[in-house]
């Protein structure tokens, strides 16, 4: 039998960085994210707040997708890699429901256990 082999933190990072500039953001987590996965959002983020599981990850996109009005634009850096951490630069230029248009922009942390993210962290 032959095991299956573990992503090294790179590789998950070159992954990732390949889908988000797809936009695909929900195969980012199906594919690559532990199921017991921790999403930590800052403590002044409005609406937004940190769960865990995949099942609380895909409830807070939903969330999210619901304040959202349109969806102008938007990127990600290439990776940074140290160690199991992953890093990237993002930004949105989206229009809230309720606020108008507005331009986010923030770095993402990623920490890679066993080839799959078992936390991320935003800071904006």
């Amino acid at each position: 039998m032959i095991a299956e082999q573990v992503m090294t933190t790179q590789e998950v990072a070159n992954r990732m960085y390949e889908l988000f500039k797809e936009n695909k953001w929900m195969e980012v987590q199906q594919e690559l994210f532990a199921d017991d996965v921790v999403s930590i959002e800052p403590e002044h983020a409005q609406g937004l707040k940190t769960v865990s599981g995949k099942d609380g990850l895909r409830q807070k996109a939903e969330q999210f997708n619901a304040m959202v009005e349109e969806v102008h634009g938007g990127w990600s850096s290439e990776p940074l890699v140290g160690g199991n951490y992953i890093s990237f630069a993002m930004g949105m230029d989206i229009t809230m429901k309720g606020a108008g248009r507005t331009k986010m922009e923030e770095i993402c942390l990623y920490e890679v256990k066993d080839g799959k993210v078992v936390k991320e962290q935003f800071f904006y």
